[in-house]
């Protein structure tokens, strides 16, 4: 059964930072591309950033450009989301998820609030 289970979510001041992380079971976790994605209260679910199969990260938010890195670990089948330099606007639910076979499979979520 596919799981990805996300991890590292927390309350943290501005300029902070923080590491998620995503644990995927279930799955050949090294053949296939991830993803962030966050979604905020009252809006829309937008894509953070995008790796590779092959490790290449892409498709960075271009509010998150230079702040957050999307990095992947194929032996202990994890990706992370590395965010420096946090912002109040970055405040959201941060789900990682994954797509083939026509289907997209979607962890549960950890909340991530910027705040004083």
């Amino acid at each position: 059964q596919l799981q990805l289970v996300e991890s590292g979510g927390g309350l943290v001041q501005p300029g902070g930072s923080l590491r998620l992380s995503c644990a995927a079971s279930g799955f050949s976790f090294s053949e296939y591309a991830m993803r962030w994605y966050r979604q905020a209260p009252g809006k829309e679910r937008e894509l953070v950033a995008t790796i590779t199969a092959g490790g290449e990260p892409t498709n960075y938010l271009d509010s998150v450009k230079g702040r957050f890195t999307i990095s992947r670990d194929n032996a202990k089948s994890t990706v992370y989301l590395q965010m420096n330099s946090l912002k109040p606007e970055d405040t959201a639910v941060y789900y990682c998820m994954t797509w083939f076979s026509l289907f997209n499979y979607w962890g549960q979520g950890t909340q991530v609030t910027v705040s004083q």
